[in-house]
């Protein structure tokens, strides 16, 4: 068996921009509403719901049954052609996101990790590789922005059983 390490960075936007947006208020442009009482943060992510007329945008929430632990073995990754996903966390809880870029086969060594600072989320732009969904926490939610309609968006990729893909943070 052959042990990959993808160690988690901060996430920030720079770091982030190849593979989506990350939604967060720091930095953000923002205005007041409703007669001064309320600051609006504007435009935080770009959602992609594609072209097709009967497809609309998605407003879920997620919440995690089972907690994840680091180091976490990745089994397989996921992507949607059809459309970007976004994460948002409900609670001040760190999440960590893998991603590659859009590659027909990906490779361990493409594998990109960040840790958020519990007030980030993220926007997956279309053809991005991701892990899917896991929380650190059980109850942790999520808002969930995606798209609904036919087709079909999501594609899994699985790793060689020979590999061993493990994410953890590295201080």
């Amino acid at each position: 068996m052959v042990q990959h390490t993808i160690g988690l960075a901060p996430l920030t936007r720079e770091a982030f921009k190849p593979f989506g947006d990350v939604i967060e208020t720091d930095g953000a442009r923002k205005f007041s509403i409703n007669n001064g009482a309320i600051e609006r943060f504007h435009d935080l992510a770009r959602i992609d719901i594609g072209d097709d007329p009967d497809c609309v945008p998605l407003l879920s929430i997620a919440q995690c049954n089972q907690a994840t632990s680091l180091p976490f073995r990745i089994r397989l990754v996921e992507r949607h052609p059809l459309a970007s996903q976004a994460f948002y966390p409900l609670f001040d809880k760190p999440m960590i996101v893998a991603v590659a870029p859009d590659c027909e086969e990906v490779a361990p060594d493409t594998l990109t990790g960040f840790y958020t600072n519990g007030k980030q989320g993220i926007n997956f732009h279309r053809n991005v590789w991701h892990i899917p969904l896991i929380a650190l926490e059980q109850g942790q939610q999520f808002v969930i922005v995606d798209r609904g309609g036919s087709g079909n968006n999501c594609e899994e990729f699985h790793f060689d059983s020979a590999d061993e893909l493990i994410l953890q943070r590295i201080e």
